[in-house]
């Protein structure tokens, strides 16, 4: 089972661009909308995926980019008003898609009636964002452990690591398994790691994805 994801990210900034080389990294499809063409021209110099020039509320610019069969879109422009526009204009296009907007504290929490998942500038670092667009399989303890990444991940059916014991699985140096499915204990060398369950990891950033591979295929 592959758990390759076909993601748009609106807004090709900072923020927006960092997440998606994150992703990209991480095996999944990325397109990136933005509306600025001298940055159109900076994304298009140094990344191999798709870039789109245009307006992301525009439904022939989100159809252009795939949104029909994209499981996530992340709005992550500076205009919190735009970010729930395109998310919106998404999720009527494609309803079931995951939506991630980027939104200014002011506006609070209550854009989560509308959107999965709100971003807050201050802290919307690339790999938050990364972690949010991606959902509930994989969470990062972000910005509390320096560059150690702790997560929370769910072991995917057919997955290398999927059923087999910590004994058996290969992980890198710089891999620490915390727990074991249920939380309960610390994991040993004949914990298992059960498809569907999900085990606190923490990981070098280095080995991050040779790890997510082993996990989550």
């Amino acid at each position: 089972m592959t758990s390759t994801l076909d993601i748009i990210i609106a807004g090709g900034g900072r923020v927006g661009f960092q997440t998606a080389e994150i992703l990209a990294d991480r095996g999944h499809d990325v397109t990136i909308i933005e509306r600025d063409e001298r940055i159109v021209s900076e994304i298009a110099d140094e990344w191999i995926a798709t870039v789109i020039q245009g307006d992301a509320t525009n439904p022939d610019i989100i159809e252009q980019a795939g949104v029909e069969r994209a499981d996530a879109i992340a709005a992550l422009t500076g205009e919190s008003g735009l970010n729930l526009a395109i998310c919106l204009a998404a999720s009527e296009l494609t309803p079931g898609i995951r939506t991630v907007a980027r939104i200014d504290r002011a506006s609070g929490e209550t854009y989560t009636r509308f959107v999965d998942a709100v971003l807050f500038p201050e802290r919307a670092g690339a790999r938050v964002a990364a972690n949010e667009i991606l959902g509930s399989d994989v969470q990062t303890l972000a910005d509390v452990t320096g560059s150690l990444d702790i997560m929370l991940v769910r072991v995917a059916e057919g997955a290398p690591a999927a059923g087999k014991t910590l004994s058996q699985v290969r992980f890198p140096d710089g891999t620490l398994i915390v727990s074991d499915s249920e939380g309960h204990r610390i994991a040993g060398p004949d914990t298992t790691l059960s498809a569907g369950d999900r085990y606190v990891v923490a990981v070098e950033p280095e080995v991050a994805d040779e790890v997510m591979n082993l996990m989550r295929g």
